[in-house]
């Protein structure tokens, strides 16, 4: 079992509205691990992140991930932090793993950089997004086997690319 297609993206490219989309027009379920761990853990990811740290976060984020991958034949939507794991990148391979590119502009747009995603509330959310996309930018394009650029497409149409370009009807 595998899932048809794997969403990665930086937060706000899309991955669960994009995912649901996908799901729909495959007739497909959408599992996201972000709201397996929030289920699995019984509070929010910031709460993980404040309480815990980050590198617990990440643990919990790869088990999720492996999981995931192992049980799911639907569309499955990483967390935007899920692909720094280096075992996660191996696991990824062979996959066919869609990386939904947003850039800083509609990225900060899209997220505003809303608290319950802790990497980016900070003192400068422009710096601190333009960061996370420079860092994340190589390990999205390292996974992925296609590219769709979410910036001027509409939800729909991002989906009907996907469906089209990995020809997955």
């Amino acid at each position: 079992m595998a899932p048809v297609v794997v969403l990665v993206g930086a937060p706000g490219s899309g991955k669960t509205s994009v995912g649901t989309a996908v799901a729909e027009l495959l007739d497909l379920s959408l599992r996201d691990t972000d709201a397996d761990i929030v289920q699995q853990q019984g509070r929010p990811i910031s709460d993980i992140f404040t309480s815990d740290g980050e590198d617990h976060f990440r643990e919990l984020e790869q088990a999720a991930v492996a999981a995931a991958l192992a049980e799911h034949d639907g569309v499955l939507a990483l967390g935007g932090g899920a692909i720094l794991a280096p075992e996660t990148r191996e696991l990824l391979h062979g996959h066919r793993v869609v990386f939904l590119a947003v850039s800083m502009p509609q990225g900060v747009k899209r997220t505003g950089m809303a608290a319950n995603r802790p990497l980016l509330v900070g003192v400068n959310p422009r710096a601190t997004f333009k960061a996370l996309l420079d860092a994340r930018l190589p390990l999205y394009r390292e996974v992925s086997v296609l590219e769709v650029d979410t910036d001027e497409r509409t939800v729909p149409e991002i989906a009907a690319a996907i469906v089209d370009e990995l020809d997955l009807r």
